[in-house]
């Protein structure tokens, strides 16, 4: 009779500790949040790159803020972090991000693991005079929004990106005496980016004095980017602008809807 019975408590010992794992797990997460929790929001400084600076700390590392970015030196805003323990149990770090800078306000959802980071739901806005210290050249006003769907990539180049930009009131002092140019939308589709990081995106105007039809290609390479398209005055344009197209169209020709080609090169 012992015999007998011995077989049916060896097929039950499997199952009654593989029903263990999740008390395990559960258990792993809360050690895991306990202790990341108890950490001071400091300890993060040891992770940044090395072009990457952080300073005014607040928090702690599961929930915690910088009031100074630096990248290269430059003022990059300041940075709200609240993370997501559980993941940390499959070696990736995740975490819901709120970043500021002066005017401008963006929030996301982002993960990080060995292979680089993704990036979802990124939305903000903000006036781009506070975006100088990015490059933005001298003078030139609007405001910005921005929806992206998805963003991928490491630290040494992207490897996609999902969604829209756009700008609205772009002025400049050295584009029509400063009148309003109108508004813009840049689309990044799916496959915008290619292997080497490249990317291309349409860009075309919403509305306003001046039509527009372009592609943007940015080459990761090299950090240069270029402007195809045309341009075409409409009927709301201000006299400053139609005679600066007349004189860029002496240059360039028209076809035959008027539109004049525009091919420009900048530099990050």
């Amino acid at each position: 009779m012992p015999a007998s019975r011995s077989p049916n408590r060896g097929a039950n010992a499997e199952p009654r500790s593989r029903s263990y794992w999740p008390l395990v797990a559960i258990g792993l997460a809360a050690v895991i949040a306990v202790s990341v929790a108890a950490l001071p929001a400091s300890m993060l400084t040891h992770f940044l790159p090395a072009r990457v600076s952080a300073q005014d700390f607040s928090g702690s590392v599961w929930h915690g803020s910088a009031g100074k970015i630096l990248v290269d030196a430059k003022d990059a805003g300041a940075i709200e972090w609240r993370l997501h323990p559980l993941a940390l149990l499959g070696l990736t770090v995740a975490a819901d991000l709120h970043w500021v800078k002066v005017g401008i306000v963006v929030d996301g959802s982002v993960s990080v693991d060995r292979r680089g980071f993704t990036a979802h739901e990124v939305t903000g806005s903000g006036p781009i005079d506070d975006l100088r210290d990015f490059g933005l050249a001298p003078g030139w006003h609007g405001s910005a929004a921005l929806h992206l769907s998805e963003l991928k990539g490491d630290l040494a180049k992207l490897s996609a990106a999902v969604g829209e930009v756009t700008v609205a009131d772009i002025a400049s002092a050295q584009v029509a005496d400063g009148a309003d140019l109108g508004s813009y939308e840049l689309t990044l589709a799916p496959g915008a980016v290619d292997t080497e990081g490249n990317v291309a995106a349409q860009l075309v105007d919403t509305g306003g004095p001046l039509e527009v039809q372009a592609l943007i290609r940015y080459t990761a390479k090299e950090r240069t980017g270029t402007l195809s398209g045309t341009l075409r005055e409409r009927q709301s344009a201000p006299a400053a602008l139609r005679n600066q197209l007349d004189s860029l169209s002496q240059l360039r020709g028209r076809d035959a809807q008027g539109r004049i080609p525009a091919d420009l090169e900048f530099r990050f």
